[in-house]
């Protein structure tokens, strides 16, 4: 039988990850977003999604991706 601190901390884990899955399917989490929510890397997240058969969207450039360039006036 599990002590209740096991127990508790695996509810959390489900809770936690379910409640990543469900934003992110809804598009309120980013795939970032929603890995950091559930514990798990980016990439674990896409397995899990997979596991799932959920798809894996793709994700919006956003401003800290792309490369800065220098623009210089005349």
């Amino acid at each position: 039988m599990l002590c209740f601190g096991t127990w508790y901390r695996r509810l959390m884990h489900t809770h936690s990850l379910t409640q990543a899955l469900t934003l992110y399917q809804s598009g309120t989490l980013t795939l970032g977003q929603a890995a950091a929510r559930a514990g798990r890397s980016e990439d674990e997240f896409e397995k899990t999604l997979r596991r799932y058969g959920l798809p894996v969207r793709p994700e919006p450039v956003s401003v800290e991706t792309t490369t800065r360039r220098r623009v210089g006036a005349d």
